[in-house]
């Protein structure tokens, strides 16, 4: 009968707990949605009879019917940019009608494009004065609520920080019903991207919750940490630490109280995500958990100014379930887990250092980490080797047998600053088979150097970082060179020059630019550490050699080099020590050679004195203006640019002028744009000068 209403179909577009689920359509169809935008003679009408501003209204209202027709066609890229305007077309609509209609437009277009979502989701945080003020914002979940539970990673991270960024702005009172509800709603969904996004989004709303809300959000959170999806559980496990950190931080000393939820809830989800059956994927986090955890509680302890004796030994009893955790990740048998321990060792000294009796656990835990078997692990342990070193802890020496027992007087004054007993590890890492290793203790030994003292460095760290100025590896020695500051800081300039000098001769000639090129930028360090003594005469043949490398960055920055030598060690030195050198290259065959020495006896010249500059530079790049190589020429004119500054007017108008005429008409073309170039800025300078007279 053709009058008879169509049998129920399938309904695509539903958006109840479960995105995309199938299921009849039994009931009426619900009436359609008010239409986005009005037909075209409606918004002529609406923009009728307006003058003055209201032009730029209607170029507005054009511009965001043009963006609405991007967003609803069959293009992506117009899609996207139109995306990425949601404020320009709110704005158009005015509160009202963005949260009528904009907003259901978007909630029904969460099966686009992944580019065209992410985009969505970035331009929802931004929306909240479009809907009508924080009031309002409510309006602007429902979207996302739907994106956050999409499969793409990509767009669930943008719509969790629009999510977050509105929840701020929030009333306590709404934030409490609207935004904790949608993550109520996310944890229980049934589709594992929905509790992923929860997951995140649970620690900046915990400390927003009534009383019983926070409640529920401990249960769902360790409802999330015990999920059956892995992918969840890796995702609750990132979190805890910040959710560990939040809910001791709101709820105070309280919650660390006998059955409190820093041990009845908290402690317990961390030991669980560190537990040997969950994957590596999840126990990675084991280490900055626990590092939270001991901030949180460093910060309760700090706050109680030693008073509130029981919580200070509730305090007492979680760092002892704590630290066997940490120590636990150490003997884990994925060497990414100990790697990520490696890497992190330093924030777990930060954290647990304020807290008595840790140390003597942690540091035997570090040393196990430098003797790791796999080098990528001792490599990020190494690093980590002066920030634990800083710590101001005392512990007992290594293979102290009263570490194991209970500590007496006579135990306590055996005990040593933690630098002194890392310190005796850097020889044996100056031998390690890895050269990274080795390579990461060139980089850092040397900032033990302030804490052991002149007599312990002399001992004890001077002879390994000696050992690795003569490694085959050019990284390792480079690295014990770019260090040298803190040592040469605690025991002088004249322990270290004679050994030092044979190893920057051999990086100098390393057949490896990169190598070279890192020697040449730390000369001025060298010197100001050294002093001019340091550069004997092979040293300064090779600082003024570099300029003829056969690698362009080495002589440019070769040239460079000799200007901060010349600020660093004084004009005087540098008339003595280098300008006759490199006057001598401007006698080169190679033009090369030449130009690059013009370049470096003009940067030479702006960091002397006035007096040098015009007595010793200047004649040497006015006698190079007739060279026979127009790169040479070009280069004294912008040289000449470079020192006129520099000289008095009379010696401008006298010297500099004559040869700038004349290489402005000199034959090639680059030589009289350059020093048109040069004679325009010093007419401006000195006519400046005169005005300022």
């Amino acid at each position: 009968m053709s009058g008879a209403p169509p049998p129920p179909e399938l309904d695509v577009a539903d958006t109840g707990p479960v995105i995309g689920t199938l299921r009849p359509q039994v009931t009426a169809p619900p009436p359609p949605p008010p239409a986005l935008v009005p037909d075209d003679a409606k918004l002529r009408d609406d923009k009728m009879d307006v003058d003055g501003p209201a032009g730029e209204e209607a170029a507005d209202e054009g511009a965001a019917l043009r963006l609405l027709d991007d967003l609803r066609g069959d293009d992506v890229p117009s899609r996207v940019a139109a995306a990425r305007k949601l404020n320009i077309i709110a704005s158009a609509l005015g509160p009202e009608r963005t949260r009528d209609e904009l907003l259901p437009f978007l909630s029904d277009s969460v099966d686009d494009e992944d580019e065209v979502l992410e985009a969505m989701a970035s331009s929802l945080g931004g929306l909240v004065s479009h809907v009508g003020g924080p009031s309002r914002a409510a309006a602007l979940l429902k979207p996302l609520e739907l994106l956050l539970a999409v499969e793409e990673s990509a767009v669930r991270d943008r719509a969790a920080i629009s999510a977050a960024a509105i929840g701020e702005q929030m009333s306590d009172a709404d934030c409490q019903t609207d935004y904790c509800g949608m993550l109520s709603r996310l944890a229980g969904k049934e589709w594992f991207t929905a509790r992923i996004s929860a997951c995140g989004l649970l620690p900046a709303a915990y400390s927003r919750a009534t009383v019983d809300g926070r409640a529920a959000q401990r249960e769902q959170f360790a409802s999330l940490c015990k999920d059956d999806a892995p992918m969840v559980r890796r995702a609750a496990a990132r979190n805890l630490g910040p959710f560990v950190k939040t809910v001791i931080g709101s709820d105070g000393p309280a919650c660390l109280g006998e059955g409190g939820s820093a041990e009845g809830t908290l402690l317990e989800l961390v030991e669980g995500l560190a537990g040997g059956d969950q994957p590596d994927s999840v126990r990675l986090h084991a280490t900055q958990n626990c590092v939270c955890f001991g901030v949180a509680l460093a910060s309760v302890k700090e706050s109680l100014a030693g008073e509130g004796e029981e919580t200070l030994l509730r305090i007492d009893a979680l760092v002892k379930r704590i630290l066997p955790l940490v120590v636990a990740t150490i003997d884990d048998r994925s060497w990414r887990v100990r790697w990520t321990a490696a890497s992190r060792f330093a924030d777990v000294v930060r954290a647990f250092s304020p807290l008595e009796g840790t140390m003597d656990a942690l540091v035997p835990a570090y040393e196990k980490l430098l003797q790791d078997p796999e080098a990528e692990v001792r490599t990020a342990a190494t690093f980590n080797l002066s920030e634990v070193a800083k710590s101001g802890a005392k512990v007992y020496p290594a293979g102290w047998s009263g570490a194991d027992s209970d500590a007496g007087e006579g135990d306590e004054q055996q005990r040593v600053p933690v630098a002194t007993r890392l310190a005796g590890r850097v020889a044996s890492l100056t031998e390690d088979d890895s050269e990274n290793v080795r390579a990461a203790l060139a980089s850092v030994a040397t900032d033990l150097a302030p804490i052991l003292g002149r007599d312990a460095t002399i001992a004890q760290l001077l002879p390994p970082m000696l050992l690795l100025l003569r490694d085959s590896t050019g990284e390792v020695r480079l690295n014990v060179v770019s260090s040298l500051s803190s040592l040469g800081d605690v025991v002088g300039p004249e322990l270290l020059a004679q050994s030092l000098l044979p190893a920057v001769l051999d990086l100098a000639e390393d057949g490896r630019w990169r190598i070279r090129l890192a020697v040449i930028k730390r000369m001025p360090l060298l010197a100001k550490q050294l002093g001019g003594e340091f550069f004997n005469d092979r040293l300064l043949a090779l600082c003024v050699g570099w300029l003829g490398d056969d690698i362009s960055s080495i002589r440019e920055e070769a040239a460079a080099n000799l200007k901060e030598l010349t600020a660093l060690l004084g004009s005087e030195w540098s008339v003595k020590n280098l300008l006759p050198r490199v006057h001598k290259v401007m006698e080169h065959p190679s033009y090369l050679r030449r130009t690059n020495a013009v370049r470096a006896a003009s940067l030479m010249a702006t960091a002397m004195d006035a007096e040098a500059a015009q007595w010793e530079v200047l004649p040497v790049l006015l006698e190079m203006h007739c060279d026979p190589v127009p790169n040479v020429r070009f280069n004294v004119a912008k040289g000449l640019g470079m020192v006129g500054p520099l000289l008095s007017k009379s010696v401008y108008e006298g010297q500099i002028v004559p040869i700038l005429t004349v290489l402005g008409e000199d034959p090639d073309r680059d030589v009289r744009y350059f020093a048109e170039q040069s004679s325009d800025s010093l007419l401006d300078f000195f006519d400046d000068s005169m005005d300022t007279v």
